[in-house]
């Protein structure tokens, strides 16, 4: 494994390390300036309207019918109903400045632009994601269960099921690097990367020195991150020299400073596909603190999957649709198909299934939260659950209830030392509920442990990018591994096993007695708007 200290064999360049901003830079950055232009458009409007209200009664009358009539519109759809509380306690406590930012928020045409392209390019390379009907057919007679969730996942999401497939687990973003660099240096035609956050630092002056190099040999790089997790951070200068090198850069969804509701639709997705043998998937973005060469919060626990084989060809799809809903363009998808040599396939693990799988913000497909439910629900033995942030909706911690109730060993391995304070305010008040009904709830003490993992049963697994809050299930563009009797389960559970014998705190009846008067009322106030945060 790299220890990465002083410079690697061969490296041109020094190590990069993360220089810390001053308090000028920070309070003049772009991100800063951008969040400033939107505190005041609710300021302006907040005051504006309030003013009017004051002067002008029949307004404050006029607004308040509307926020009464929007309450019930609300209350009559499909949304989530913690969703439509959310809205609807602002609306009837505040009519005249919820009514304005609901109806501003609701008739965007942008939305609805991305929202439609979108759909219609998932329905356009439909095509090139087919369904294994031998495969299917061998399911629904060896296995029923199995065959409804890919039927599923197939029919529903458009992401077919795969065997001869090999699938090996990374318990740390640790692990996981210093394999991604291995495959990154093996590339010969493709380089395909989508993250979350690309952060600068010694992680990302790695991949960079790869990919230059990989580019003056001629292989094609395109890479892809967000507009909110990485424009703040990535250099500039980087994506600068990257697009000179040869290499196809796109940004997701710029953040800008306007209130809109596609600045909540994040791409928060990480896959790296080399050549189309070979992707990673998991929780770890691209910033030193994923592989533990910077302390944010404690010891940073993360975990990755490496696909190989046949299921790879869906995340070579999920990558070129992302790609060409932001780009416009269209991609000859089988130049994209690898060409394996004699013997290579046969060398790939057969046990096993593995479906790679994406959800999407802008259909009615809830995928990511519909297949942790289903995992939930069909456990016999046990489900063991990892999640940065724990603020379910009703319908997963009723089956997490359920479950336990039921005689299932139920565990969830939550963050001791939080990134986000309100966050874990918010999932720190459902232990008590959780403890009463016989789950187990465990903190990781050395730190924060964003992992996204679930395992049940030694047969299920899925190690992905979706948490177990709001953003994750409904707003974000998400994806994962679903994994059924792989090899690398047996890996996924040591993992666990260790995590609950050495670096987790059980959470105990005292511990929830103990949550501050303060962690207590303020987790009132944000869970009612949890699915708006």
């Amino acid at each position: 494994m790299d220890k990465h200290k002083g410079s690697s064999p061969g490296s041109k360049n020094p190590k990069r390390k993360k220089k810390p901003k001053s308090l000028i830079n920070v309070i003049f950055s772009q991100k800063a300036t951008i969040i400033l232009l939107l505190a005041v458009q609710f300021a302006i409007i907040f005051i504006t309207f309030a003013q009017l209200s004051e002067h002008y009664t029949y307004l404050y009358v006029l607004f308040s019918t509307i926020a009464v009539a929007l309450a019930v519109y609300i209350l009559n759809t499909n949304k989530n109903p913690a969703y439509k509380l959310a809205w609807i306690v602002p609306l009837l406590a505040f009519p005249v400045f919820t009514t304005v930012i609901y109806i501003m928020l609701a008739n965007q045409p942008g939305t609805r632009k991305v929202k439609n392209i979108y759909a219609k390019k998932c329905a356009n390379t439909r095509a090139f994601l087919p369904t294994d009907k031998a495969l299917m057919e061998k399911l629904r007679r060896e296995d029923p269960e199995l065959h409804k969730l890919c039927t599923y996942l197939d029919v529903r999401a458009g992401y077919p099921a795969y065997e001869c497939t090999g699938a090996e687990y990374f318990p740390l973003g640790d692990d996981k690097f210093p394999a991604m660099k291995r495959e990154m240096r093996k590339a010969k035609e493709f380089i395909f990367m989508e993250y979350f956050i690309v952060d600068d630092g010694e992680m990302w002056g790695d991949i960079m020195e790869i990919l230059l190099e990989k580019l003056a040999e001629g292989v094609e790089v395109r890479f892809l991150c967000d507009g909110m997790g990485s424009q703040f951070i990535l250099p500039a200068k980087d994506l600068k020299a990257l697009r000179k090198a040869g290499a196809k850069c796109l940004i997701f969804n710029k953040f800008h400073p306007m209130i809109s509701t596609i600045q909540n639709n994040r791409d928060h997705r990480k896959i790296l596909v080399v050549d189309g043998k070979v992707a990673f998937n998991g929780g770890v973005n691209i910033a030193d603190e994923y592989i533990n060469r910077r302390e944010r919060f404690g010891h940073w626990k993360d975990n990755a999957v490496m696909i190989t084989g046949g299921a790879v060809w869906n995340f070579t799809m999920m990558f070129l649709q992302m790609w060409e809903v932001i780009s416009g363009d269209t991609a000859q998808y089988d130049m994209y198909r690898p060409a394996y040599e004699q013997g290579e396939k046969e060398k790939l693990q057969k046990q096993g299934y593995v479906i790679p799988y994406a959800d999407s913000p802008l259909d009615d497909e809830d995928v990511g939260r519909l297949v942790y439910i289903d995992t939930i629900n069909s456990a016999r033995d046990y489900v063991y659950i990892t999640t940065p942030y724990f603020i379910p909706d009703n319908e997963t911690l009723t089956a997490l209830e359920l479950a336990a109730k039921s005689g299932v060993d139920v565990r969830i391995i939550t963050p001791h030392i939080p990134d986000k304070w309100f966050i874990h305010c918010i999932t720190k008040s459902y232990y008590r509920d959780l403890l009463s009904v016989g789950v187990k709830v465990y903190e990781y003490t050395p730190g924060f442990i964003h992992a996204k993992t679930f395992l049940s049963d030694d047969s299920k697994a899925i190690v992905g990018t979706i948490n177990l809050d709001y953003r994750s299930l409904y707003l974000h563009f998400e994806c994962a591994t679903y994994m059924y009797n792989a090899p690398c389960t047996k890996d996924i559970k040591a993992d666990f096993q260790d995590m609950f014998e050495n670096k987790c705190h059980l959470i105990t009846a005292e511990d929830c007695r103990s949550i501050s008067f303060f962690s207590r009322f303020a987790s009132v106030i944000l869970r009612m708007i949890a699915p708006l945060l």
